[in-house]
């Protein structure tokens, strides 16, 4: 089989054993591509030990410092956890996510985003997260392994792409990580511009939520620069009208737009 770009990244891992494990588990499943962020322990003789076969993964495995590193460059990105999560996400059981993953793959790369053995994925490293992946367990210990989470979710890809699923594929490719943070900047500098703040009571949820929001759109480019062509229509129009205030006022301090007055 020919390899698609789906990339296994562990974020934090802690021990060399599952790294070791891992790569195994993904040279039985035709995954070729190892990322690792901020890993405790590696290079380690038990990952190596663990990997039985596959040292040609470990030592192409790339270490990296943060996850926006480990995800640059891609497409459609789904997470693991067996934690619930109150932010909104579109949550996919193994199999369906495997089937999306290997389509979206065929498009552009792809990634699967696993935690730290003891704490899982942050709220944080979800950020650039599509979708999160279910594998459906005893509900009275959901705990797997890291490694046995790797092997199931690399065999239900394995199997995705054997038999594939036929869907309606978009013409363009995913906006990337890098573009969406780009979009998100661009829509905060706009809030500011028009003044529109989180009225919360601790005032710091409303770019959480709008990036949930943004994120289920999962937006391909073409999308993404029809948004930040907006966002900066909006902006010049807010300029034009600041600069024709002042010169309406004889260069003292503009007028108060009808809006803040009513």
């Amino acid at each position: 089989m020919s390899a698609l770009p789906i990339r296994i990244v562990l974020v934090e891992p802690s021990h060399p054993g599952n790294i070791g494990a891992t790569a195994r588990a993904m040279k039985n499943m035709a995954l070729r591509e190892l990322v690792l962020v901020q890993p405790k322990q590696f290079p380690h003789a038990e990952a190596t030990a663990r990997a039985s076969g596959a040292d040609d993964l470990l030592a192409q495995a790339r270490v990296v410092g943060s996850v926006a590193e480990a995800l640059a460059g891609c497409g459609f990105i789904a997470a693991t956890t067996s934690r619930e999560r109150d932010q909104n996400f579109h949550v996919l059981d193994v199999r369906a996510a495997a089937e999306r993953i290997v389509a979206e793959a065929r498009t552009s790369p792809a990634a699967v985003l696993f935690g730290a053995e003891r704490t899982g994925l942050t709220n944080e490293a979800l950020e650039s997260a599509h979708a999160l992946i279910r594998i459906p367990a005893n509900s009275e210990y959901l705990s797997l392994n890291l490694a046995m989470a790797v092997q199931l979710v690399a065999y239900e890809l394995f199997r995705a792409e054997m038999n594939p699923v036929v869907s309606d594929m978009r013409t363009a490719p995913l906006a990337t990580p890098e573009e969406m943070e780009h979009l998100y900047a661009h829509i905060a500098d706009v809030l500011e511009h028009v003044d529109f703040r989180d009225r919360t009571q601790s005032g710091t949820h409303l770019m959480q939520r709008i990036r949930r929001v943004v994120q289920r759109a999962q937006l391909d480019q073409n999308e993404l620069n029809i948004l930040r062509g907006f966002l900066t229509a909006v902006q010049n129009r807010r300029r034009t009208a600041g600069s024709g205030q002042r010169k309406a006022g004889d260069g003292g301090p503009p007028s108060p737009s009808p809006s803040k007055g009513s």
